[in-house]
């Protein structure tokens, strides 16, 4: 029992470090978004993004590009403001 603690113990420590290096790289790429809304003039639109492309997600993954799936009512793609209205399915509040 004691041969499978030791290696246990120690893949925890390594998914732990991995985990906390991961936080300040999302918080980053948080702000550089809200950065490009203010400066392009820009607005969140849910529910349209293809997948794999969307510029970011709220609660539903880390961030850009990792929408699942067509459509995700979660995930966002930043438009020009006025322009998710005019789309099929855009809506300008997530899940």
């Amino acid at each position: 029992m004691n041969k499978l603690v030791a290696p246990s113990a120690l893949a925890v420590a390594v998914g732990l470090a991995l985990a906390a290096q991961a936080l300040p790289v999302k918080a980053q790429v948080t702000q550089q978004t809200m950065e490009r809304v203010a400066k392009y003039n820009l607005e969140k639109c849910y529910g349209i993004a293809a997948k794999g492309k969307n510029d970011c997600a709220e609660g539903a993954h880390s961030c850009a590009g990792q929408a699942t799936v067509d459509r995700d009512n979660g995930s966002f793609v930043l438009l020009p403001k006025g322009d998710c209205s005019k789309i099929a399915g855009g809506n300008l509040k997530g899940e």
